[in-house]
């Protein structure tokens, strides 16, 4: 038997890390295929009247091992990966797409769920059960169960094409950033950067057995690189092999995985009944429509393009007092970071050494107790599956409330950016309230021998999203599993996020945190000013860049044709947001991960689209006190529900109104 199909025999029966060998996957799914597929059986060969508990809710309470499984692996797979667990990935994907079909595609099963669904009005159901029973009717005919037998064939095909192919350019763009690095041996190449970076660099050229420093397109590698360079040809090459990252021809090119990707998606949408997959996905969102999306963001685009272009003239004439005649994009952020530091006199680096990562963590779990009444336990004796990964227990009034996962720093085996996930869902079942285990991965700059781990003020900010995310899953109280935590609309789903962000800004919050690590400092007045005034720094251009992604997933998602020329394509839909000469020799569409591997396919606008909400609601604090209790209890009531109501409804008993554009013109502009 494997350490995966038992019990976990662990603290809150968390994921047993230090039993699990990578032989054991692939058996474990397979038994718990079986063993879920038998809970399927008993619910169609129930011989009772189906009614909402026989079938609806036997339903959503299935499977619940092979979750747990499933979420261990995956969440490996992105956080702690290896040609092996890749290899698995492969074998382990069109297992489970072929799974999930089946069970989607049962005639049996959907005739009793359709019966349930006929006959709604006489169960008495509550609000939850409600939306459970729509979501799950809904679910299914999505999915299929409509179609006729030949037509659900070609269906499981088309999603067992799509898990692998969307897999497969994963692995190519994480590949392709992993196989590029820069070798410098003259010290002279490395003015600007700060020395820390330096020594940073020096340490990866360490581990790689070289003399002098090593640049990789890691972010934390990357970006200050980008930033404070002088050496302007340098800055180039690191640009164009980051711009070219899986669009240079070779093994990891994703090009052709895009058209075969979007192709995929528009058969299935017509399949399914829709006009596109855009029209698929957004009958699942608060946008509802593809018009409804590109009118909100070209809404945005109007009323931004002008900030945006004041900004880049500024840039452009510090540029020139350089002697740059025509700047391009691997300038802007050399350029942005000059501008920052005449403007605020204010750099990274300089306030680096107030936000040690252990401090900025106190702080965030600080204001989760001052806001929600929950309290942070290191544990020592819960397993985990790297030893720079750290375990928390949440307590809430004493009692234990979640276990929280977190990871900070880059690896070989880790992908770029930052996430929130979890391994286990909360639901209530037979009076017990199952908690949920929730993790959250970052790429922070490691400690040296010398210094902490130091974040910058964006990678503060990087930490407080994720930790709204991870508020989301934790704070969860409903009765089914699917209808938990971060379950919700997609465009939903970055309001918790994004809105603890606005913390950071705060003045008397900040004061609370930002403390120098050596000398205990107190990050002065004046530089708190400056990060409160340079919260719109750049407002405008990271708006246009922003509404660039949106438009071009959306366009990649209404499309009915093949898309011939990526790069002609990528060009023509982000032309109204481009604000400097467009490189020939790169594409972001290759490695636009988001879209073609992440969960963001035609839903890449629901940044923007939660920073309207997010706006809205922190405006709702600020004006009542951004620690108010009766406020903050209204928000854990919002977070808490999950997706057991429609959103805006949510919202809207939350704030008393819906959420207005303005909140966010007002924020970002003034």
């Amino acid at each position: 038997m494997s350490s995966l199909t038992e019990n976990f025999n662990t603290p809150y029966h968390s994921a047993p890390f230090n039993h699990i060998k990578n032989e054991d996957y692939l058996p474990a799914f397979k038994e718990l295929i079986q063993q879920s597929e038998e809970e399927i059986n008993a619910i169609i060969n129930n011989t009772e009247d189906p009614d909402f508990k026989n079938v609806i809710e036997a339903l959503a309470y299935s499977g619940e091992k092979l979750d747990v499984v499933s979420n261990i692996f995956f969440n490996l797979n992105s956080a702690e990966t290896s040609d092996e667990l890749q290899k698995i990935a492969q074998e382990v994907s069109p297992v489970l797409t072929e799974y999930s079909s089946k069970i989607s595609q049962n005639e049996a099963l959907f005739d009793k769920i359709k019966k349930v669904y006929d006959q709604k009005e006489k169960y008495n159901l509550n609000e939850e059960q409600k939306m459970l029973l729509e979501e799950t009717y809904k679910g299914f005919v999505r999915s299929g169960a409509l179609l006729n037998e030949e037509d659900k064939e070609k269906l499981k095909k088309i999603n067992m094409d799509l898990s692998l192919k969307s897999l497969q350019f994963g692995q190519n763009a994480l590949a392709s950033t992993n196989a590029y690095f820069k070798h410098i041996t003259h010290k002279e190449d490395l003015a600007g950067i700060p020395e820390p970076i330096i020594e940073q660099y020096a340490e990866e050229a360490k581990e790689r057995g070289l003399e002098g420093w090593v640049i990789t397109l890691q972010y934390p590698s990357y970006v200050p690189f980008i930033t404070y360079a002088e050496n302007r040809e340098l800055r180039k090459e690191l640009a164009l092999a980051n711009g070219k990252k899986s669009f240079d021809g070779g093994e990891y090119d994703n090009q052709n995985l895009i058209r075969e990707i979007i192709q995929l998606k528009q058969e299935k949408a017509e399949l399914l009944g829709y006009k596109n997959y855009a029209d698929y996905v957004l009958e699942e969102r608060m946008a509802k429509s593809p018009s409804k999306v590109l009118d909100f963001l070209n809404e945005l685009l109007t009323k931004a393009k002008p900030y945006a272009d004041k900004e880049i003239e500024e840039l452009k004439a510090l540029a020139k007092a350089d002697g740059i005649e025509e700047m391009q994009s691997y300038d802007h952020a050399f350029y942005a970071e000059k501008l920052r530091k005449q403007k605020f006199d204010l750099n990274d680096e300089e306030l680096k050494p107030y936000f040690p990562l252990n401090q900025v963590q106190d702080a965030v779990f600080g204001l989760a107790h001052q806001l929600f009444g929950l309290s942070f336990e290191e544990r020592n004796d819960i397993p985990k599956y790297h030893n720079e990964v750290k375990t928390y227990e949440v307590k809430e009034n004493g009692e234990y409330k979640a276990l929280l996962y977190v990871d900070y720093f880059p690896r070989k085996g880790k992908r770029a950016g930052a996430w929130m996930t979890s391994y286990k869902s909360q639901y209530k079942k037979d009076g017990e309230n199952s908690r949920p285990h929730i993790s959250i991965v970052c790429n922070f700059s490691k400690p040296t021998k010398d210094t902490p781990s130091l974040l910058t003020f964006q990678e503060v900010t990087t930490l407080f999203h994720e930790f709204g995310h991870a508020l989301h899953g934790m704070l969860a109280d409903t009765q089914y599993p699917n209808l938990s935590g971060t379950s919700v609309k997609w465009d939903f789903v970055e309001l918790p996020s994004q809105f603890l962000e606005n913390f950071c800004y705060e003045p008397e919050f900040l004061k609370t945190f930002a403390k120098h690590y050596q000398t205990g400092e107190v990050l002065p007045d004046d530089k708190i000013k400056k990060i409160e005034q340079s919260k719109n720094f750049m407002e405008g251009y990271q708006t246009l860049r922003q509404l660039g992604f949106g438009l071009l997933d959306m366009k990649y998602h209404t499309l009915v044709n093949d898309v011939k020329d990526i790069k002609a394509f990528e060009d023509e839909q982000t032309r109204a947001t481009q604000l400097y000469p467009v490189n020939p020799e790169t594409a972001m569409s290759p490695s636009f991960s988001h879209i073609f591997q992440g969960g963001y396919s035609a839903g890449y606008y629901s940044y923007k689209w939660a920073e309207v909400l997010d706006a809205d609601a922190f405006q709702y604090f600020k004006e009542n006190g951004i620690f108010n209790p009766e406020i903050a209890a209204r928000y854990k009531v919002l977070l808490s529900s999950g997706g057991t109501k429609d959103p805006m409804e949510l919202y809207k008993s939350f704030r008393g109104s819906e959420p207005k554009v303005e909140s966010l013109l007002k924020r970002a502009f003034g």
